[in-house]
């Protein structure tokens, strides 16, 4: 076997084991968080700790998905519906205020790439910053409260990185190609959406698909900008579990698993475009 040989196979070695590391270290707290809830409070409290649960308990997830009023699985499905409509608005609204400006600041740099900078700069600054103005102007409204007033102010933290990203995806979009769809007679709107969108399909699954999992995450707004079960999230639902004098832990963890799935469900239904989008946004051709 020559040198060059063992040296491909001593790196292919190194490339596997180094994968397999960094899949224990994404993958082995969501497996403990998975037996955590289905471990019973003797197996979660016995100390040496058990790695696997001696008496497998799944009634934490049927706790979590009743519909008794007041219970806790009602507060719960309440905080989870108001995740949905919070995170979904919030990155629609995003793509759609993002797409106007990323495409604006992608075909007039020099006039307009400022406009961005701002925007990024304000991304920037600490959410602390900005919850006194915000807080002021939606009691003045009277729109405190409410999960739709919440997807609103998600909107501070969502429309300026969604517009870094969907301008990335947008440069790579040869100007060409829409100069010459306006000269066959189309106009803005029409190029816009027949010619760049379709090509930038990738860039905006991927901005979208990051711009709900900010708003699905995101706890200090949420936690600010809601007082009971109309508003709260999922974050505020299971911190509230864990405030408790005495936390069932198993509980939370089951709340986490469930709060996990829609994102990994979106996730892996998008997974292809989100490579795609990943990859067009970070490589000119």
């Amino acid at each position: 076997m020559t040198r060059r040989a063992r040296s491909r196979i001593v790196e292919r070695w190194l490339t596997q084991a180094a994968a397999l590391l960094l899949a224990a270290v994404v993958l082995m707290p969501v497996i403990w968080m998975g037996l955590m809830s289905v471990s019973s409070t003797n197996d979660l409290t016995t100390l040496p700790l058990r790695w696997l649960p001696h008496e497998w308990d799944f009634s934490r997830y049927a706790k979590l998905v009743t519909f008794a009023e007041n219970s806790v699985g009602a507060n719960f499905l309440a905080a989870l519906r108001n995740s949905m409509i919070v995170a979904t608005l919030g990155s629609a609204l995003a793509v759609l205020i993002g797409i106007p400006a990323a495409w604006t600041v992608s075909r007039m740099p020099r006039r307009y790439s400022w406009m961005l900078q701002v925007s990024v700069a304000t991304y920037m600054l600490p959410p602390v910053v900005l919850v006194v103005p915000m807080y002021l102007g939606l009691s003045a409204f009277g729109a405190l409260n409410s999960p739709y007033s919440l997807a609103l102010i998600y909107l501070s933290i969502l429309a300026p990185f969604t517009a870094w990203l969907l301008k990335s995806n947008f440069d790579n979009v040869p100007f060409e190609i829409e100069q010459a769809a306006m000269m066959d007679g189309a106009n803005l709107l029409q190029t816009l959406r027949h010619v760049t969108l379709p090509l930038a399909a990738p860039g905006l699954a991927t901005a979208a698909l990051f711009a709900f999992l900010l708003a699905w995450d995101e706890f200090f707004y949420a936690l600010l900008f809601t007082a009971d079960q109309r508003a709260k999230t999922l974050t505020v639902a299971i911190a509230d579990l864990a405030g408790g004098r005495i936390a069932d832990y198993g509980l939370i963890a089951a709340a986490g698993i469930i709060a996990a799935l829609p994102p990994v469900a979106i996730g892996f239904v998008l997974q292809k475009a989100l490579i795609s989008g990943l990859t067009t946004g970070s490589v000119k051709g």
